[in-house]
Parts: C-alpha cells; structure tokens; sequence
C-alpha cells in the first residue's frame, strides 16, 4: 500500500506542544499550529489574526491622516470610528483563544499518549498465551508470526515516503519505548515486533503493529 503524501498527523511529543503553544500565544496565533501539522487550523487561525492585524492598521491609519491634516488648517479633530477597532481586536482576539484551545486538546492528547504507553508497558510484561496470539493475529491480517516474532512489509511509492513511515513509526516507537527491528530496501519496509524481556509476544507488540498500519492509512 503507497503512503499518500500529507501522511498521519503528527505525534507530539509534550516538549513540542509547549514550543505550539508558545507561538500560538507569544508570537502569531497559528504559527504554532501549523508547526503542529494541523494545516487547516493553522491556516485559518493565522488568517484571522492577520485580518485582525490589518483592521487595527487600517483604523489607526485612517485616524492619524486627519490629525496630520490639522497640522497644516484649521479644522478640528474628526469623530473616532470605533468600528475598525472593534473589529481587528475581535478578529484577533478569536484566533487566539481558538490557538489556545488547539495547545490545550494537543497537550490532552499528548497526557493521553503517555497514560497509553504506561499501560502498554505494562501490558508489554506478560506474554500472551498461544488462543491470545491468535485472537490478536486476527485483529492485524496483513501481519506473519514467525515463532515469537511478527512481521510485516510496507511497500510504498518512492524513498523519501519510506523514510517519512520510518521517521512516524521510529517517533511513536520512542515515546512508549518499544522499538522495532527494521529493514529498508528503497521504497519497502520490513518491521518486526517481539517483546525480549517478556521472551514471547505480548499486547504490546500488536498494539505496535495496529499503531503502525494506523500510520500507513493516514
């Protein structure tokens, strides 16, 4: 199966979330976002708060000319236009709170990930007996077991698509700390999973294989 080319979105690790949010909320709402992978977020924050940006250059801008003029005649100060005002600050201050909300559901997922992974170590302890291998066989189909090893090749269009798999899975495999043997010839990859501390297969290598078949679909 060919990995298509805006694969999976990004695993964050909680260092990375902090740098989003910092972007977000320090520097422009939605350059953070888009860092993050979620493109359309991102690209729809960043567009309200420069929308915002430019109504409060306007406004203001449209404030000082007549003031400039009153330096050269005699005619008193304009009535303000709060509109442009109200507005620009408006239009950024709801890109920020929405780029705020953004660094808030990543950093949950990211909370989520690590519970996940400390339950999968766990899990990754006890070897599963031969009617569980063959119960969590079926949930992987395009997996081989080989003894106490399971399998897998990927084949995809070209390279550099393999090497980005490789990056996503070599990304998720650290954050729970269980890694792959693997093997890479141009555009395919082979992984394979066993838990050695646990001398067999345990949960935590089917969970790998689900997770990584969950990378190739993206």
């Amino acid at each position: 199966m060919v990995m298509k080319q805006f694969s999976p979105p990004k695993l964050l690790s909680r260092a990375k979330v902090r740098n989003v949010m910092l972007l977000n909320l320090l520097a422009t709402p939605g350059l953070g976002t888009l860092a993050a992978g979620r493109w359309v977020e991102g690209f729809c924050q960043l567009g309200l708060s420069v929308a915002g940006f430019v109504a409060l250059m306007v406004w203001f801008v449209r404030q000082m000319i007549p003031y400039y003029g009153m330096m050269f005649g005699d005619s008193n100060a304009p009535p303000v236009d709060f509109f442009l005002l109200k507005l620009g600050a408006a239009l950024f201050l709801f890109a920020w709170v929405w780029s705020l909300f953004t660094g808030s559901m990543l950093s949950r997922q990211v909370s989520q990930q690590e519970k996940a992974a400390i339950q999968m170590f766990g899990a990754g302890q006890v070897r599963l007996s031969e009617p569980e291998i063959h119960q969590s066989m079926a949930t992987i189909p395009d997996w081989q077991r080989q003894g106490e090893v399971i399998s897998r090749v990927y084949a995809f269009k070209d390279f550099p698509a393999a090497i980005k798999f490789v990056n996503s899975v070599a990304l998720h495999a650290e954050q729970v700390q269980h890694h792959p043997d693997l093997d890479i010839r141009w555009n395919k990859v082979l992984l394979k999973f066993t838990t050695h501390d646990a001398g067999g297969l345990t949960e935590r290598d089917f969970a790998m294989a689900r997770q990584c078949d969950a990378l190739n679909l993206g």
